[in-house]
């Protein structure tokens, strides 16, 4: 064993005796469907349902109740670094559920924790209102899958079902590397290990080094925000592996200019060249909210398919054009932004007007509802 892979910070020890305190609280969050807990010293614990923080009925926490409750869940080596540092992550579970991401830090002399439950619900293509070529991408064996949007887009929702795709249909290895776990996988063809930054690896950097000892078929890297990171899924993919990744772009041009910008000038065009070769496609999303009852929000979704044309495009540093190439392959499963609206209003999906404020040109789209296509768009009338 290398000597300088660090030991992960992690609850390790089994729970003894009477179950910790906290767990009433991680239960009523499965019971709830909340997202979050928020646990503060002489305040009423609260509970994230969706957008809104709700008190949960009862009486509020002294500093000493929580501070024992926080000291319940960690080992000696935790509560030393927590002595030191003042913060630490740790994780927990409820037997047969949820898993816990938990945020144990002082605040004004005081314990506070901030605790993100983790699902083992992981929606399907047809729960989230994919397009089928999702399915498909997730159907490749090796290359480069990139989720592109602003943070809320449903990134990682996505490629969640895309991962779960694979976990169902192909016997393989699956490593992923968060931060932090959005979701929690069950094995069933496919094996799956998941590493969460903070709590079993340091950082990024760190759990990318020993990647390839780990014997990858799927990598998933949470996010994509330097130049190490996207280098390492490069190299993944040239070498055959399948590599997911996310990063913020508002659109399938958009993210070439973006992954550029996360290296220096001299090294550009041999990324091109690599992005060229490896890239399997683009997939850039916003959520909509939805009008029918019961859906909260829908995607409105980009797809941009690296086939000749992409790849000419993105090798000859084209950047611009690759939208008139999503316009004129949307037969070959690729798909146009403003196309997507046109789609969501009108299966009544969304109001006409929500959809022209995330329209790139909401002049384009109220000519295609009127029912007039333009060369420019090369998009079919209805």
């Amino acid at each position: 064993m290398d000597s300088d892979i660090v030991q992960p910070i992690t609850t390790q020890e089994k729970h003894r005796g009477k179950e910790p305190a906290i767990h009433k609280y991680f239960r009523a969050m499965v019971k709830t469907n909340a997202s979050d807990l928020h646990l503060k010293a002489d305040s009423v614990p609260r509970l994230r349902l969706k957008t809104r923080i709700v008190p949960v009925k009862g009486k509020p926490l002294s500093a000493e109740e929580l501070y024992n409750m926080a000291m319940e869940i960690l080992d000696e080596r935790q509560r030393e670094f927590f002595d030191k540092y003042g913060s630490i992550d740790v994780a927990d579970e409820l037997e047969g559920s949820d898993r816990f991401r938990i945020n144990i830090f002082r605040q004004r002399g005081k314990v506070s924790i901030a605790a993100r439950r983790v699902s083992r619900n992981i929606p399907t293509f047809e729960e989230l209102h994919l397009p089928d070529q999702i399915r498909k991408i997730a159907e490749h064996t090796s290359g480069l899958v990139l989720l592109a949007g602003i943070t809320g887009a449903g990134k990682s929702t996505t490629i969640a079902a895309m991962l779960e795709h694979i976990n169902q249909t192909r016997p393989c290895h699956i490593v992923t590397i968060e931060n932090p776990i959005e979701y929690l996988y069950t094995d069933k063809k496919a094996i799956i290990n998941q590493r969460e930054v903070g709590i079993d690896v340091p950082d990024f950097s760190s759990a990318l080094k020993y990647l390839m000892r780990e014997d990858p078929d799927v990598v998933l890297i949470g996010e994509m925000r330097d130049r190490e990171t996207f280098a390492a899924a490069l190299q993944a993919a040239e070498t055959g592996h399948l590599v997911f990744g996310t990063i913020h772009a508002s659109g399938a041009a958009q993210t070439i200019g973006r992954i550029l910008d996360l290296f220096e000038p001299a090294s550009r065009d041999l990324v091109r060249q690599s992005l060229g070769f490896n890239l399997r496609a683009i997939i850039y999303q916003q959520l909509l909210p939805c009008l029918v009852e019961g859906i909260e929000r829908v995607p409105a979704v980009e797809i941009l398919l690296n086939n000749p044309s992409a790849r000419q495009m993105i090798e000859q540093g084209r950047d611009a054009e690759l939208p008139t190439v999503i316009r004129s392959s949307q037969h070959e499963g690729m798909k146009d932004f403003t196309y997507s609206l046109l789609e969501l209003i009108e299966k009544d999906y969304v109001d006409p007007k929500v959809a022209y404020e995330a329209a790139p040109n909401p002049d384009e789209l109220k000519m295609l509802l009127s029912g007039i296509s333009t060369s420019q768009t090369g998009l079919r009338s209805k």
